[in-house]
């Protein structure tokens, strides 16, 4: 079996985890989302008006139909017209998606270098001094809510009782010229980047420390250190690189979890037009339709990330055989 085999194999693969995820939100929203027909209509509505709203809305199809039509919606990528702000859901995404990219991405890729770079230090200074500053500053980190950090951090970085250094509302994309600009958007993103790097901090260095002072008694590890090879080859060549599998696991499945839960905190917080902000407004206002596509899109997105550990996971362990056609999700 050829690469492509494999990678069109594991696709249709996750075609069942999207199915169950997909089932389970949609009778989640059916059977206990809010009714906006009375929403929808004013006081003391007649039976047919009723009814009329009742059919514009489907309520009154079948339920399988229902969710034929949210899958068909979802292999088209058109989720038909938001419910409250009567636009194009798939529109919403387009304009969203970017602007959560640009406000997440700083933060996760420097939050797991930097812990990884701590990790590495612990574990090299193992019982030391370093080794027990580093994890003291990562035991704090995790204590702390993400919540009083995005608000601690808004009070010292961007408010007159602080350095006021950094505007964290009216997003860049807002600017009055309407063109892109790295200083604006450095600006912008400051805050939101530090917050994130602060609380990942904790975590990732305690799991990543874990997973290295796992390696340090491993046979090639003592081996070498026997041979006499370098520290730097030691711990970054043979350590690093053993220890990749566990590390790209939490990397990879921690971004679905980062662009929607992550970024819901922070947007709704600072007002950014990401797509956290537009899953906060579809929950509190019932709007199905966005939400119908974002729990559909995080199952993309959660297989695609599947797929594309399992394809690194070759990459650093050539005993995984990438052609192993019994493998399974």
């Amino acid at each position: 079996m050829n690469n492509w085999a494999f990678v069109i194999q594991k696709l249709l693969g996750g075609i069942p985890l999207i199915l169950g995820v997909t089932l389970i939100s949609f009778v989640l929203m059916v059977y206990f989302g809010p009714d906006l027909t009375y929403e929808l209509l004013g006081k003391n509505p007649s039976a047919e008006s009723i009814n009329q709203i009742r059919h514009i809305l489907g309520y009154d199809q079948p339920f399988w139909q229902r969710y034929a039509s949210y899958l068909n919606e979802l292999v088209r990528l058109d989720f038909g017209l938001s419910m409250v702000k009567d636009q194009p859901v798939t529109e919403m995404l387009y304009h969203a998606i970017p602007v959560s990219l640009q406000l997440m991405i700083p933060g996760f890729v420097l939050g797991n270098v930097l812990s990884l770079i701590l990790a590495m230090q612990a574990a090299k200074h193992r019982g030391q001094w370093q080794d027990k500053s580093i994890m003291t500053l990562a035991v704090f980190g995790m204590s702390i809510s993400f919540l009083v950090v995005v608000i601690s951090f808004q009070l010292l970085f961007s408010s007159s009782y602080g350095l006021d250094w950094f505007p964290v509302r009216g997003w860049l994309v807002n600017s009055s010229d309407g063109n892109f600009s790295w200083i604006r958007y450095l600006h912008h993103v400051t805050v939101p980047t530090l917050a994130i790097i602060f609380v990942s901090l904790g975590y990732n260095t305690r799991f990543y420390r874990a997973v290295l002072v796992e390696q340090l008694n491993k046979d090639h590890i003592i081996t070498a250190k026997s041979f006499g090879h370098k520290t730097g080859a030691i711990y970054y060549q043979y350590m690093l690189k053993n220890a990749m599998i566990p590390i790209i696991t939490r990397i990879l499945f921690s971004i679905p979890l980062v662009v929607i839960s992550g970024s819901l905190l922070i947007e709704s917080y600072f007002g950014i037009p990401g797509i956290g902000l537009i899953t906060f407004d579809a929950i509190i206002a019932g709007d199905q339709p966005v939400l119908k596509a974002i729990v559909g899109l995080t199952a993309v997105l959660f297989v695609l990330t599947l797929l594309f550990a399992e394809i690194l996971y070759h990459y650093f362990d050539p005993r995984i055989a990438l052609q192993n056609p019994k493998d399974n999700f």
